[in-house]
């Protein structure tokens, strides 16, 4: 089973963006640990998020209320709900019978927990054990140099990503132009300024011009 680990830690380093590692990298994850869902969260894009899973991972991060959130937030280390409480504490946090069996694991950046990987099995799967949760501490540690090293440099990264054109739109957004006023400079249609827009928030993996503006900027 850990042998296929070596060739995920190889694909995370050549992984250049978020959305490579949500398409390439979890659906390895949850094969690898055979869970029901699995994902990579980076807590300075949750606002990015539907407001329903906004909700639920407000809750799912409160270290007041769920005990693995406090225990990655302590430890910096991976944990399951067999760790830090009994079946009995875990179904009145946590109900949901896909999220029986839970086990996270931290991402971390110059010293700071940046982000996490979460894995959950159905009532039906047998629970995650010292075997899991050393594989996905050697995950963690991979995710972890490439939040380092990839996502501090994402404004340069993501710069070349941009045509020229959108370079000069960040430009008059980062001043405070409207649509219609960048289109005017720009000698384009405000609808060729709003279709711009939304090409370049994929792009660049946001959701609004100020997000846009700040992730360049930085």
């Amino acid at each position: 089973m850990t042998s296929f680990l070596p060739v995920l830690f190889q694909e995370i380093d050549l992984v250049k963006t978020e959305a490579d590692l949500r398409s390439q990298i979890v659906p390895q994850i949850r094969e690898h640990f055979v869970t029901t869902k699995a994902g990579i969260f980076f807590f300075d894009k949750l606002s990015t998020l539907n407001p329903s899973l906004q909700n639920i991972l407000k809750i799912a991060l409160s270290i007041d209320r769920n005990p693995l959130a406090r225990y990655l937030v302590e430890h910096h280390a991976p944990v399951h709900e067999g760790l830090v409480t009994s079946p009995k504490v875990w179904s009145a946090i946590c109900p949901r019978a896909d999220h029986w069996h839970v086990m996270v694991g931290p991402i971390v950046s110059r010293g700071k927990l940046v982000g996490a990987v979460g894995c959950t099995r159905e009532k039906s799967l047998p629970a995650f054990d010292s075997q899991n949760l050393t594989d996905l501490s050697g995950i963690c540690l991979h995710l972890s140099i490439w939040a380092t090293t990839v996502r501090t440099t994402t404004p340069i990264f993501q710069t070349e990503k941009l045509t020229p054109r959108e370079l000069e739109i960040v430009k008059l957004v980062a001043l405070g132009r409207t649509n219609a006023e960048i289109g005017q400079e720009l000698w384009i249609t405000e609808n060729s300024v709003k279709q711009a827009l939304k090409r370049m928030f994929r792009k660049l993996e946001v959701s609004s011009r100020t997000e846009m503006v700040a992730q360049l900027a930085s």
